[in-house]
């Protein structure tokens, strides 16, 4: 490359050189008054030499403005050829070439990858749509379509076509949340699920929203939890009804002969009578009761929220439990991160959350000689407020874990069955969740979000 540069730098050279002394020449015919043709060819001469020099250097230039202007326009299909300037420019014009041949890699390798991830967008079997703050649709895949039983969508605003304020639901969900959204297409139900994302393109904020029917997953979950109420229910109603119904026939044994008549009663007799009404009198009044408790879990608040500075309410909680926890002899410990960290929540409701949740760990607790409690609340890494109850009791097994949500469903004797249950109400009208692990003997904890 140096070589051919100097080659040009030499032909520079002789060309300025030639240049010069025809310009001698032609100052030496003018001064001496020779004859006018010779004065005129030589101020020709010195013109065209001029020109020569000029289209010789501008060439290199022209050609490079021209290959800059290919790469501006991405327009890769161009071969550069400056041989007619020389051999000091093969090398310039190779480099060129192989300048464009790398950017015709580039361009084929990233189409490559733009149609892998058109085809897996399109194939994909959740709905996909992307918008822009007008509203305008760049992208909708085949799911998007094949969910909202459209064949094209321009504009967000045209979903309101499926259902009122439809656009307006999408475009106000914040991002990183996820809504259902129920949708009744010709006397059909289909439930959504919707998950939102903010990205800059081009200058703008443009939102993409997933979409996925969960219809089916939904009926499948509610019959199934159906199932489980109603044997939940039947068992508790059959365990009133059937000694109501054995009582009731034996005071009518009681009462009447098998003719129908009227047997004489004795004291003994009356007394058994007296027992057996009062018998099916609480019963009747402990299922009169397990209706009421039913009938509240369907009475859930909705919750008044504020503000909640939870250094505070695990204060008034602490002060609350203090005495079941010393008669019980539980360590009870409360971590807070940060100190000062507030949650929005209706106070109340998420006391009394808390509270039946220590107090389910009380229990658990019982008859454990190094019982220990922990309360603790802290923001997670995608910025839920996370509460925690974790207790090293008894512990719940494998095979009732996913029970123990169910409305009066409870392992205990004394227990209604619908603490859990309330609790599990109260923090979804919250829009968060509750979960429970468990290793029993060793350590089980309740996880609220929020």
């Amino acid at each position: 490359m140096v070589y051919k540069m100097k080659n040009f730098k030499l032909n520079l050279i002789a060309r300025i050189l030639l240049i010069t002394i025809t310009i001698f020449i032609f100052s030496f015919t003018f001064k001496e008054n020779l004859q006018w043709f010779w004065t005129i060819l030589l101020l020709l001469a010195v013109v065209y030499q001029v020109f020569l020099l000029l289209k010789y250097v501008d060439k290199s230039n022209r050609e490079l403005a021209y290959f800059l202007e290919s790469i501006t326009y991405s327009d890769f299909s161009q071969k550069f050829d400056f041989s007619k300037l020389g051999s000091s420019f093969k090398a310039l014009s190779t480099e060129f070439n192989n300048i464009l041949e790398k950017f015709r890699k580039a361009r084929s390798d990233r189409e490559e990858s733009i149609n892998y991830l058109e085809t897996v967008v399109q194939h994909i079997g959740v709905g996909l749509i992307s918008f822009d703050p007008d509203g305008n649709v760049g992208l909708i895949n085949k799911s998007a379509k094949r969910i909202l039983r459209i064949t094209s969508l321009h504009n967000i605003s045209a979903l309101d076509k499926i259902s009122p304020n439809f656009s307006e639901f999408i475009g106000q969900l914040p991002s990183g949340k996820k809504a259902a959204y129920k949708i009744i297409d010709n006397d059909e139900i289909v439930q959504l699920l919707i998950y939102t994302t903010d990205f800059r393109l081009q200058d703008k904020t443009c939102k993409l929203v997933a979409l996925q029917n969960i219809q089916s997953e939904l009926e499948e979950k509610e019959i199934d939890a159906w199932q489980k109420l109603i044997r939940v229910l039947t068992h508790e109603i059959m365990n009133s009804v059937t000694p109501i119904s054995s009582l009731a026939s034996t005071v009518n044994q009681y009462l009447f002969d098998k003719e129908g008549s009227a047997n004489i009663l004795s004291n003994e007799t009356i007394e058994d009578i007296r027992l057996a009404i009062n018998t099916i009198q609480k019963r009747s009044e402990g299922l009169v009761n397990f209706v009421e408790k039913y009938r509240s879990l369907t009475k859930i608040p909705k919750p008044n929220l504020d503000v909640v500075k939870v250094s505070q309410l695990f204060d008034r909680i602490k002060k609350l439990m203090e005495s079941a926890l010393i008669g019980s002899n539980i360590k009870f410990d409360i971590m807070i991160n940060p100190i000062i960290l507030e949650v929005t929540a209706d106070t109340d409701l998420l006391e009394q959350v808390l509270i039946n949740l220590l107090n389910n760990a009380i229990q658990s607790l019982s008859g454990t000689s190094n019982g220990k409690i922990c309360l603790m609340a802290f923001i997670d890494e995608r910025g839920y407020a996370v509460f925690k109850v974790i207790d090293n009791g008894a512990g719940i097994s494998q095979e009732i874990m996913d029970k123990i949500f169910i409305p009066f469903f409870t392992t205990k004797k004394e227990g209604s069955g619908i603490g859990l249950s309330l609790c599990q109400q109260i923090i979804r009208a919250h829009g968060g969740s509750i979960n429970v692990s468990s290793k029993p003997n060793e350590e089980t904890v309740f996880t609220i979000r929020i």
